[in-house]
Parts: structure tokens; C-alpha cells; sequence
């Protein structure tokens, strides 16, 4: 799987799509600074690492890819529900580096300065996310490669697809 930005989907967006976005995100931000006025900061924190507009993204993209096998003819509720699992994946691997920042910004927050600090973890959650894509990739290769030289059904695959990748015509 190759990691690309694709700029022009975002003017296929709709307008609703990013009101709903924002209302998640702004709703799950103001329960959390609640959770942390009655609570503390250290409770609070810990609801400000929900992902605040998965959400809303993961309803989008599944019924996006609903709607676009719906065009083909097929019916897209599985697609949709994997696509929806893929992206879920992907914040669910972010969230590892999260964790990461976080703990770097409460040990050395209180010693350095705030600039140097936030750009320390912030490197550290990218370095975090990313190396976590990696293993995933090749764990994911390896795996595939067993299954082939085994000749499993599920080899037929690919070494480097996900499951995203194999359904076409759900």
C-alpha cells in the first residue's frame, strides 16, 4: 500500500461533511474540557485522546464507498464497513504515537520549554505512528508470503493488499 495525498477529493467533499466533522469534534472537545473542570486535567486529558472526529469519518467514508459500489450496480454495505476498519486502523495506530507525545510532554514539560518540547513530541509521534505503519507492512508481507507458499485460498491476495484491496465487488 503506498501512502499518497490526493488533494482533489477534497472539493468532493460536501459542506455537511465538514459541519459534521467540526460538530463532533467540537462536541467531543467541550465534554472533555467538562470532564476536566469537574475531574481535573488529568481525567480530562484522557478523554481529550478520543479521537474527536473519527466519528463522523468513519460514518462518511462507509457510506461513500456504499454509494459508489451502489453506482456500479453492487452492494457496497461490506466495502463500506472495511473501508470504514481500514481507516479505523490507521487511527488506531496514530493514537500509539499519541500516547507517545503525551508522555513526553508530562515527563519533560515541567524542565524545558514549551517550543522544544511539543517539537520533541511531536517528532516522536511521527517517528512512533509511522515506524507502527511499517512493522504492520511487513508483518502484513511475511504473512501473505506464508500463505501463498502454502497454498492457502487466502494467498491469492497479494503480498501487499489489505483487505480493503481484496473486496471489488462487495
Amino acid at each position: 500500500m503506498k501512502v499518497k495525498i490526493d488533494a482533489s477529493e477534497l472539493g468532493q467533499s460536501k459542506w455537511y461533511e465538514y459541519a459534521l466533522r467540526f460538530a463532533f469534534g467540537g462536541t467531543i472537545t467541550a465534554l472533555a474540557g467538562e470532564i476536566a473542570k469537574h475531574f481535573g486535567p488529568a481525567i480530562g486529558g484522557l478523554f481529550l485522546a478520543f479521537p474527536a472526529i473519527l466519528p463522523a469519518t468513519a460514518t462518511l467514508i462507509a457510506d461513500d464507498e456504499k454509494k459508489k459500489k451502489q453506482r456500479a450496480g453492487m452492494n457496497g454495505a461490506i466495502r463500506g464497513r472495511t473501508a470504514a476498519g481500514v481507516d479505523a486502523a490507521g487511527a488506531a495506530m496514530g493514537c500509539i504515537g499519541l500516547i507517545v507525545f503525551a508522555l513526553i510532554v508530562w515527563q519533560r514539560l515541567p524542565q524545558s520549554s514549551l517550543a522544544v518540547v511539543l517539537s520533541e513530541a511531536t517528532l516522536a509521534w511521527l517517528f512512533t505512528s509511522v515506524a507502527i505503519w511499517l512493522m504492520r507492512e511487513k508483518l502484513w508481507r511475511s504473512l501473505a508470503k506464508k500463505l501463498r507458499s502454502s497454498r492457502h485460498p487466502l494467498a491469492s491476495a497479494g503480498s501487499h493488499t489489505t483487505p480493503i484491496d481484496r473486496s471489488p465487488d462487495e
